[in-house]
Formats: C-alpha cells, sequence, structure tokens
C-alpha cells in the first residue's frame, strides 16, 4: 500500500508525456490532462492517509507536476498568439525557477521543489488555464497565472536562500 501513491505518480510522469502525442486542447488532450490533475490530487491524499508520505515520493510530486508543466506549455504556446510580454515573463519565472533549483542542490544537495501554498495555487492556475482560455480572452488568463507564478518562484527562491534546511513541506513565507 505505501507504494501506491509513487505509482500514481510515476503513472502521471508517463500520462503527462502521453499528452505530447495529442492534438492540444482536443477531448483527448483534456481527457488525459484531467487525468493526471486527478493523479496529483489523489497521490497526495493516498500517502496522507495511508501515511507513506516520504521524501522520494515528495521529490517524485515536485518533478511529477514539473514535467506536466513543461508539456502544458510546450502543448498549448505554440496554437497561441502570445504577446511578447507574456513570453518575457515565462521566461523570467523559467530563470527564477532553475535558479531555485540550482541554489536548492548546492544547500541541500537534493531536488527542491517546494509544495508552498504558492506553488499550489500556481500548479491549480496552471491547471485550469485551458478553460479559462475558452472562458477568457488570452490576455487575461496571462495575467492571472503569470501573476501568481512569479510570485510563486519568488517566494520559492527566497526560501531556497535563507532557510536553515530544507522543508518540501513548507507553506510559505506568508504561513508560518
Amino acid at each position: 500500500m505505501k507504494y501506491i501513491p509513487n505509482i500514481i505518480t510515476i503513472i502521471r510522469i508517463i500520462l503527462s508525456l502521453l499528452i505530447l502525442t495529442t492534438l492540444p486542447l482536443s477531448p483527448s488532450f483534456f481527457i488525459i490532462y484531467f487525468i493526471c490533475g486527478f493523479s496529483d490530487i489523489l497521490d497526495g491524499y493516498i500517502a496522507r492517509k495511508t501515511k507513506s508520505t516520504s521524501k522520494l515520493g515528495a521529490n517524485l510530486d515536485g518533478l511529477a507536476d514539473f514535467i506536466f508543466i513543461i508539456v502544458i506549455l510546450f502543448s498549448i504556446i505554440p496554437i497561441l498568439d502570445l504577446p511578447t510580454w507574456s513570453l518575457v515573463f515565462m521566461g523570467l519565472i523559467a530563470i527564477i525557477r532553475l535558479l531555485s533549483q540550482i541554489i536548492g542542490w548546492l544547500r541541500f544537495h537534493q531536488l527542491a521543489f517546494l509544495h508552498t501554498y504558492l506553488n499550489k495555487a500556481t500548479g491549480l492556475s496552471l491547471f485550469i488555464s485551458p478553460i479559462l482560455l475558452v472562458i477568457l480572452d488570452v490576455d487575461m488568463t496571462l495575467i492571472i497565472l503569470l501573476t501568481i507564478a512569479i510570485l510563486s518562484a519568488i517566494e520559492d527562491l527566497y526560501l531556497n536562500l535563507k532557510e536553515k534546511k530544507l522543508n518540501l513541506n513548507n507553506k510559505g513565507i506568508f504561513f508560518k
């Protein structure tokens, strides 16, 4: 039972990569997309309920989230006519996230994918972004998404710079 959350997470990684074989925003895209989203909730829930949380599981979950986000961006960005300012912001967020991981690795000798509330909000906003694109226009969706993402990236960087020891389940600088 204790391996089930990690198995679910590994399946999410595989399904995330499978999204690359679908037509963006097609029914098959959304089916796999929502299974990935549901599995992200399910693996953590099962791990907590069965008291089988682990450092490996937390790192796998962070890696699965990262892969999912990259795959979704790689799938959706080419079909959108994105304004230049949004691409600059995406690049800045990517640089901050990369710098944060490098600092986390140098300081703590492991991946430092933090599970802060802002990172969860970023994940949720990224997850609902294809739906927002259908409801709102591209600019409003980008403003919402990129604002949350830049705040969480800065918070991650700050925590990886300032914390004395790595706490993957750190709730964030506003939730001590």
